[in-house]
């Protein structure tokens, strides 16, 4: 990138939205998507800028970054849609707010340039938004008068986020700038046309425009990475149709999964792919260990054999939306056993067995089956993030190199099976993340249905035994202190609720914490974990020994241990 390829410049809003600019937002980019907060402190500082002492002090908005030629006007925008946008909407708000014909239609000519008559040039929006968008902009925004109709418009017209963005935007300009005099709504303009400055930044080259896309407001809704990998891939499409294709699946993908999923999934691509564990970010190595690999000249084989199916492996896993009796059932088991888990290091996994194996339910339900063991005991004895993702990273390169359901990365050594055991027979309520996990894999064995798993809004783990018994109560009369110590925190005396703990109620004896605490109104439990304490006729050690012991076993025999 040479002086002569890029130039940056202070230009000014009346001048940005002129003939010297047709800025069009390219099919890749992200919808725009500011909302009223950003949209209100944008207007706020704009205000404050009005109202200093110095007039010909100039208002810097930031910067934008453009794919331009030095002698064209048309204008690729990289990096500046949110505040291109949001300027044309709340100049067409002032538009339509102004009494002045004459001043409203100086607002417009930043809006559109006019028609030119004798040269057959007919009127042309100064920012087109992307195709989805384009119409539902021109006609309730650029349109001379449009942004009154946008007021208690409903979702079924304005259709997606972004259209919805601009309503909403529109409408809390509109009510903010309703009470302005009509001096103040001039004043504005004159601010924003003449004082109000864009660091502008413009190159013929895509590539360039992408390396300098940091130059970026604060303000502005940030690219992310998988932003910067669409604009490569999509850009690397030489038809335009084929392109469009593309870019309207790469957005649907990304709708269908929403914008955070999305983006965490190309980190799960690269460790699944790669088999190794991000050392210098997402940024940097994606490209270097996947994309590359596809780009220059494959990037619609980048989308149909690497993104696609990994999006569609992920929407099913964090929907559990197998489809399907029997061992498909199971699979959506597992997946929810393991979305339990207080980490996603076992997603990279998961998604290289579904993307693969995405039509063979037995054999993801074996898979996963082994994969939540080996997570479930890394949970169990807490093993830290290391040494958990370089497991999985170990495992990853086993089934790539064909080992399957048999990889020895499933299995656990003597030393891990004796670590699980002894810490499930401790103090399991102590360790918060681990006891809701476990109990839970409990109950669901208990249950009828073995693949049983609950979706409450509200799931806590409670003491039988509580924690601080009331001296002299019937709970120290059956539990010395020595003993009520040993058993208060282990598996054998914990139950699970839907309901938020009651401090009062845990130390209720237990008769009344039976039919008080541990049941539904309905006098019942929806937990085949608490129905089992329920049928106890009382509580003392013996009671929650023999508890304990068969509940370990249970997990015992579940994950083999």
């Amino acid at each position: 990138m040479t002086a002569q390829t890029l130039k940056a410049a202070e230009i000014n809003l009346g001048k940005i939205f002129s003939d010297d600019f047709e800025f069009e937002i390219p099919e890749y980019q992200r919808p725009y998507a500011w909302t009223t907060e950003e949209t209100l402190q944008l207007l706020s500082d704009l205000e404050g800028a009005l109202n200093r002492e110095d007039d010909d002090e100039p208002y810097f908005l930031g910067s934008i970054v453009l794919v331009k030629a030095p002698s064209q006007a048309r204008s690729e925008v990289i990096d500046g849609q949110q505040r291109l946008t949001t300027l044309t909407i709340l100049l067409a708000v002032l538009r339509d707010l102004v009494d002045d014909a004459r001043l409203a239609a100086d607002i417009h000519k930043l809006i559109e340039e006019p028609e030119v008559v004798w040269d057959d040039r007919p009127a042309q929006a100064r920012l087109t938004l992307r195709p989805r968008d384009k119409e539902f902009f021109k006609t309730f925004v650029q349109t001379p008068g449009a942004t009154a109709q946008l007021a208690g418009m409903s979702g079924n017209k304005a259709e997606t986020d972004s259209q919805r963005a601009v309503r909403d935007n529109a409408n809390a300009l509109r009510e903010a700038l309703t009470v302005w005099p009509q001096v103040e709504l001039q004043r504005l303009f004159k601010l924003m046309a003449k004082r109000t400055i864009l660091v502008t930044v413009s190159t013929p080259d895509l590539n360039s425009a992408y390396r300098i896309f940091s130059v970026m407001n604060a303000r502005g809704l940030p690219l992310a990475p998988a932003d910067i990998f669409k604009a490569k891939v999509v850009g690397d499409i030489g038809e335009e149709e084929k392109r469009k294709k593309y870019a309207d699946l790469w957005e649907r993908l990304e709708q269908n999964l929403g914008r955070r999923e999305f983006g965490e999934l190309f980190g799960y691509i690269r460790t699944a792919e790669h088999r190794s564990r991000p050392v210098r970010g997402l940024l940097q190595e994606f490209p270097e260990q996947v994309l590359n690999q596809y780009l220059p000249g494959r990037g619609a084989q980048f989308v149909d054999e690497i993104l696609k199916p990994y999006a569609e492996a992920d929407l099913r896993l964090v929907g559990n939306a197998f489809t399907g009796d029997g061992p498909w059932e199971s699979v959506n088991a597992w997946l929810k056993r393991l979305d339990q888990l207080d980490n996603d290091d076992w997603r990279p996994v998961a998604l290289w067995a579904l993307t693969r194996h995405g039509d063979d339910a037995e054999y993801l339900s074996s898979f996963l089956g082994r994969l939540e063991r080996l997570a479930a005991s890394m949970l169990i004895r807490r093993v830290y993030s290391t040494p958990r993702s370089q497991r999985y990273v170990e495992l990853l390169k086993q089934l790539h190199e064909g080992s399957g359901l048999e990889s020895p990365a499933f299995e656990l050594t003597d030393e891990e099976l004796t670590a699980t055991r002894e810490r499930l027979d401790g103090e399991l309520y102590l360790v918060r993340p681990v006891r809701k996990y476990v109990l839970m894999r409990l109950d669901s064995l208990l249950a009828a249905d073995p693949g049983a798993t609950y979706d409450h809004r509200v799931i806590t783990v409670e003491h039988v035994l509580p924690q601080r018994p009331e001296p002299n109560s019937g709970w120290t009369q059956k539990f010395d202190e020595e003993t009520a110590a040993h058993w208060v925190h282990r598996l054998g005396n914990l139950l699970l609720l839907n309901r938020r703990k009651n401090s009062e109620a845990s130390n209720y004896d237990f008769e009344m914490k039976k039919h008080k605490y541990f049941t539904s109104t309905k006098g019942v439990s929806v937990f085949p974990l608490t129905t089992q304490v329920l049928q106890e006729e009382a509580w003392t050690p013996e009671v929650v020994q023999r508890r304990h012991k068969r509940l370990t076993s249970l997990l015992h025999d579940e994950w083999r241990l």
